[in-house]
């Protein structure tokens, strides 16, 4: 298993035909959910803010190619009407059925399409990575590859699928994740550790700048492997939503290199952060990655921008490839040797490291190179 199939149970189906996909999640527990704090928030996402209130799910059901977004108190009822559909489908109660779109935004949801759907793979699903990947497969968008993530410790596990692209920026982006854990926590610890994953992982991915109406994570705990060290299942959880986070920096719209920022000798790790997605959010930091071009230079003015306070004087910055590292800058000296530097930034990953020289605190986000074919891309969008 890939990811949430591995997890005790969780059992899962999607389809996916042309632009329009439904992913169904059957898995009962504790649940807990983080948002987008977008102000246009979608109605599928006003509806999920009341409803994981409760603490509890037992299914999860989200379709691609209609976001379901500035649809007003039709899309609010379409959303609860989404919802309605997946609790016949599987048996259980609505206010018990997770819903997530994404998509066009201003459009209406097809709900006869999502009936049919619905009534079709409920049968079929299933605990197997055929299962998963039809669910991971039916929620993308523009994405290249499905993403999922497994996570597995002594006594537990934790699992995830999620999709996103573009429109990707703290906090969170258009994506949608689906975390599963077999561990038994509480939902108030549960929501208290997702909001904290959330925080060092989703809100630290910038491919656009553009944040989404849709972004949605939700964490369900079936319980089924006991009791665990909650520290213990809280690191599990950050590494399994890291992992995705990573994925979806990778697949960003016409991406061709990962680019991660980490940012050092920081008075809090918040303000490192900050610093790093300023950084990794940056049109020129991104298109000198992509022309493999170690300008150190617009790194240390994206820095200096960030609202943060160092001495530009004595700060040290390196750039490699994950595996290799040469120094740029040293002590506010430049002492880059260009050529080393252009030859590590070939590959498909490329790795700032920042020292402050404020403090002991550190941090990482993540992005991707900006290339023609993220215009060609978002250029015809809805056409």
């Amino acid at each position: 298993m890939k990811s949430i199939c591995g997890v005790e149970g969780v059992a899962a189906w999607g389809v996916k035909e042309g632009k329009f996909g439904l992913a169904l999640i059957r898995a009962e527990g504790e649940a807990a959910g983080v948002f987008t704090s977008n102000l246009m928030k979608a109605p599928v996402i006003r509806l999920m803010e009341e409803r994981i209130r409760r603490g509890r799910l037992a299914a999860v059901m989200a379709n691609s190619g209609c976001a379901n977004a500035y649809t007003g108190e039709r899309g609010y009822r379409d959303a609860g009407e989404m919802a309605a559909i997946g609790a016949e489908c599987l048996g259980v109660s609505p206010e018990e059925v997770g819903v997530a779109s994404t998509g066009i935004i201003g459009r209406y949801l097809d709900l006869p399409l999502i009936r049919d759907q619905s009534r079709r793979i409920a049968p079929l699903l299933a605990r197997n990575e055929e299962a998963e990947t039809r669910a991971a497969r039916a929620i993308m968008t523009t994405d290249l590859s499905e993403k999922h993530a497994l996570v597995k410790r002594e006594t537990f596990s934790v699992g995830g699928i999620t999709k996103g692209s573009g429109m990707i920026a703290p906090n969170m982006g258009t994506m949608l994740a689906f975390i599963y854990t077999d561990a038994e926590v509480p939902a108030p610890q549960l929501r208290d550790a997702l909001r904290s994953a959330a925080r060092r992982t989703f809100n630290r991915v910038v491919v656009d700048g553009d944040m989404s109406t849709n972004d949605i994570a939700l964490c369900t705990a079936t319980g089924m492997a006991g009791k665990v060290p909650l520290p213990e299942f809280s690191r599990a959880l950050e590494e399994c939503c890291r992992h995705l986070a990573v994925q979806i920096a990778m697949d960003g719209e016409g991406a061709t290199k990962l680019l991660e920022v980490t940012v050092r000798g920081a008075t809090s790790e918040e303000a490192a952060a900050t610093v790093a997605r300023t950084i990794v959010s940056s049109p020129l930091v991104k298109t000198a990655v992509y022309g493999a071009d170690p300008n150190w230079g617009r790194v240390i003015a994206a820095a200096g921008r960030a609202g943060v306070e160092f001495d530009p004087e004595n700060v040290d910055l390196w750039m490699g490839d994950g595996k290799e590292s040469v120094p740029l800058v040293k002590g506010g000296e430049i002492v880059v040797d260009l050529a080393r530097a252009k030859s590590l930034m070939q590959g498909k990953k490329v790795v700032f490291v920042l020292d402050l020289g404020s403090g002991k605190d550190e941090a990482t986000a993540w992005g991707c190179d900006l290339t023609e074919k993220y215009v060609e891309i978002n250029g015809r969008y809805t056409t």
